[in-house]
C-alpha cells in the first residue's frame, strides 16, 4: 500500500493566515506581466515566456518538495494528480489561445473571472454543500469589479471560440485547484502536491518552449525574466498558494486570487505609466472591497448539541 508523507494537523479552515498566503501568491502572479515587459520591452513571444516560466518554476517546486515526496503523492492518487498537472499546463495554452482570438481584456476577464465560479460549482458537486450567500455575493462583486477594471467600462465584443477557450481555461484552473485542495486537506504535504502540479506542467511545457525557441534566454534580460517569473511568480507563489489551501476553503481561495488583475493594473500605472479610466478605478475599488469581504472570516456559529447528544456526553463523563 502506498503511503503519503504526513504533515502536522491542518489549522482551522478559513484562518486569516491562510487567506493572507493566497493573496500573497496572487500578488506575485500579478507582477508577472510587468516584470516581463520591463525585462524584455514587450519583444518576447508571450507563449515562450509562459512556457519558460512553467519549466523553470515547476522544476524548482518539484526539486524543493523532494522528488520522493512528489512521487508518493502521484502514487497515492495517480489519475487525478496526473490530470491536474496536465490541466495546469493546458490552462496556459488555452489562455494564450484565447488572447490571440479575442484580445487580452476579454480573455483575462473570462478566464480569471470564471475560475472562482467553476471552483465553487466543482466544490458543490464534490462536497454536496452549496456555497454560502456571503461567498456568492462577494464573488459576483469581485468578478464584476474585475470585468470593469480590465475592460475600462467599454462594451467589447468577443470571438465565440476565443471566449470558449477562456472559459475552458477557467474550468481547468478550477479542476486542478479543487484536486490539489482535496489532496492537501487529506494530509498530503502542500509542497509535494504543488510539486506534482507544476513539476508535471514543466515536463509538458518543455516541448512548447523548445518549439517556440530559446534564443532569447541567452540574453541577460531574457534570462533574468525567466528566472524571476519561474522562481518568484511560479515557485514561491505555488508554495504560498499551497500553504493557503491548507487553511482556506478552495472556493474562497479562488476568489481571493482575483487580486492578481488588481495588482497587475496598479503596477501598470505605477511602473509602466499606463492610465486607468475613472470607471476602471471604480472597478478596482469594487474588486478590493469584495476581496476584503471574502478574506475576513465569518463569525463562527456555536454548535449546540441536541438533547440526546448532550445526555450521551453527560453519561460518558460520569
Amino acid at each position: 500500500m502506498t503511503t503519503v508523507p504526513t504533515v502536522a494537523p491542518l489549522p482551522a479552515r478559513g484562518t486569516p493566515s491562510g487567506a493572507a498566503a493566497v493573496v500573497a501568491a496572487a500578488v506575485l502572479w500579478g507582477t508577472a506581466g510587468t516584470a516581463g515587459t520591463l525585462a524584455l520591452g514587450g519583444t518576447a513571444d508571450p507563449v515562450a515566456l509562459a512556457a519558460a516560466r512553467l519549466v523553470v518554476g515547476g522544476t524548482v517546486v518539484a526539486v524543493l518538495a523532494g522528488l520522493a515526496s512528489v512521487a508518493a503523492v502521484i502514487r497515492s492518487r495517480p489519475a487525478p494528480m496526473i490530470a491536474s498537472a496536465a490541466a495546469a499546463a493546458a490552462y496556459q495554452l488555452c489562455y494564450f489561445a484565447a488572447v490571440g482570438r479575442t484580445g487580452v481584456a476579454i480573455a483575462t476577464v473570462v478566464a480569471i473571472g470564471s475560475g472562482p465560479v467553476f471552483t465553487g460549482l466543482l466544490t458543490w458537486l464534490r462536497d454536496r454543500a452549496r456555497p454560502g450567500r456571503r461567498w456568492t455575493l462577494a464573488t459576483a462583486a469581485a468578478v464584476a469589479g474585475c470585468a470593469v477594471l480590465v475592460s475600462g467600462g467599454q462594451a467589447v465584443g468577443g470571438d465565440p471560440l476565443g471566449v470558449l477557450l477562456a472559459l475552458t481555461g477557467g474550468l481547468l484552473y478550477a479542476f486542478y485547484a479543487v484536486v490539489a485542495a482535496g489532496s492537501i486537506t487529506a494530509g498530503a504535504p502542500s509542497g509535494a502536491v504543488m510539486g506534482v502540479l507544476f513539476g508535471g506542467a514543466a515536463v509538458i511545457m518543455l516541448p512548447v518552449l523548445l518549439w517556440r525557441g530559446t534564443g532569447w534566454l541567452a540574453e541577460p534580460p531574457g534570462l533574468l525574466a525567466a528566472v524571476y517569473l519561474g522562481c518568484a511568480t511560479t515557485a514561491l507563489a505555488a508554495h504560498l498558494y499551497g500553504r493557503g489551501l491548507r487553511a482556506t476553503p478552495v472556493a474562497r481561495a479562488a476568489t481571493l486570487t482575483l487580486a492578481e488583475p488588481a495588482v497587475a493594473a496598479l503596477l501598470g500605472v505605477l511602473l509602466l505609466h499606463e492610465r486607468l479610466a475613472p470607471v476602471s478605478w471604480a472597478g478596482l475599488v469594487l474588486l478590493g472591497a469584495a476581496l476584503v469581504l471574502v478574506a475576513v472570516p465569518g463569525r463562527a456559529v456555536p454548535r449546540v448539541p441536541v438533547p440526546s447528544q448532550a445526555r450521551g456526553e453527560a453519561e460518558s463523563s460520569a
